[in-house]
């Protein structure tokens, strides 16, 4: 991994064009994008504890959100976006690729949501802090995943919340994950680099070193009747909500 100081640059361009190959694709929920919208259910409802905890929000409310600010990192078409903005919170979000950002802005149009959505890398964007951060299936797609998490952390307001998930690096997410959902066509061929996941301790590591603390770990998990859902089992998929220590 890179120092910090010598590049802000984290996206692989490689992996920019592959996701905005697929910008006019990722509102359908069967077509090459299906397994996102079946996972996002689970990470909002992981979203919506975590808010719930973190800022004392009344679990009854609908908008527990209210007069707070969100970003979504690595935002596609709006996915996380949308939900954020329905809990109340004012939402920007952020992507490589200016099709995804294009595409994003015309479905948040089309369904009357004022969501600002900005293309380019995080690190050259001015666009202050925020007291919700979430970057959701991104870390695994960055060259370097210090930098990136630097650059998250410092758009991270005072008291603010962090929520990231991303795929282990186990040997069941090497056999799932990236052999058998290629080959049945369950995620796009060349959606994930194995050796690029990153595990749950390493992680939290990396956080540590920048000042911030890991207040609640689950897994993502799979099984037959039951789908995806929040589990201790994290053999495939995590998600973890951080804080400033």
């Amino acid at each position: 991994m890179g120092n910090a100081n010598v590049s802000t640059v984290t996206i692989r361009p490689e992996e920019q064009k592959f996701f905005a190959d697929l910008a006019k694709d990722w509102w359908n929920p069967k077509g090459k994008m299906a397994s996102l919208h079946q996972v996002n259910p689970v990470r909002m409802a992981f979203i919506r504890e975590s808010v719930d905890a973190h800022f004392g929000a009344d679990a009854r409310s609908i908008r527990p959100l209210e007069g707070k600010s969100a970003l979504d990192v690595g935002c596609g078409a709006g996915l996380v976006c949308e939900p954020l903005a329905r809990l109340g919170a004012h939402v920007t979000g952020v992507d490589a690729a200016q099709d995804n950002v294009a595409a994003a802005a015309a479905h948040a149009e089309a369904g009357g949501l004022d969501i600002r959505y900005m293309a380019g890398e995080l690190a050259s964007l001015d666009i202050g802090s925020f007291d919700l951060v979430t970057a959701l299936e991104v870390v695994e797609h960055v060259a370097d995943k210090r930098t990136f998490l630097a650059d998250v952390a410092k758009r991270l307001a005072p008291g603010g919340l962090l929520v990231i998930s991303t795929p282990n690096r186990t040997a069941a997410s090497r056999l799932l994950l990236v052999g058998a959902a290629e080959a049945v066509g369950y995620v796009p061929k060349g959606t994930h680099h194995w050796e690029d996941f990153i595990q749950p301790e390493e992680l939290e590591g990396l956080l540590a070193e920048l000042g911030l603390e890991v207040t609640q770990r689950r897994g993502i998990a799979w099984r037959p009747g039951k789908g995806l859902h929040l589990s201790d089992d994290e053999a495939l998929n995590y998600i973890v909500s951080a804080r400033r220590v």
